[in-house]
């Protein structure tokens, strides 16, 4: 399983990085990203975290946690300023 953040969907509410903090974090915008792989979507999710990012992925409100079976095509924009 695979996961990134939609930045434009993101409205910092802190539930993913509450959820599952090994996987999410903050840019200095407030905007969440994925850790593991600077929100490219490339890198798999570890089995070990995947109760947690489910229960990030569920408690998201505005749905900007994607998941996938299979790597995102990455894009410049998706990675988070920090």
């Amino acid at each position: 399983m695979y996961t990134r953040v939609v930045p434009e969907q993101c409205i910092a509410c802190g539930l993913c990085q509450l959820k599952a903090p090994e996987l999410f974090e903050y840019d200095e915008e407030g905007v969440a990203y994925v850790k593991i792989d600077n929100n490219h979507g490339t890198t798999p999710i570890p089995a070990a975290l995947m109760a947690k990012f489910k229960d990030a992925y569920t408690s998201c409100p505005t749905g900007a946690i994607l998941r996938s079976a299979h790597p995102f095509t990455s894009t410049a924009t998706d990675a988070p300023k920090h």
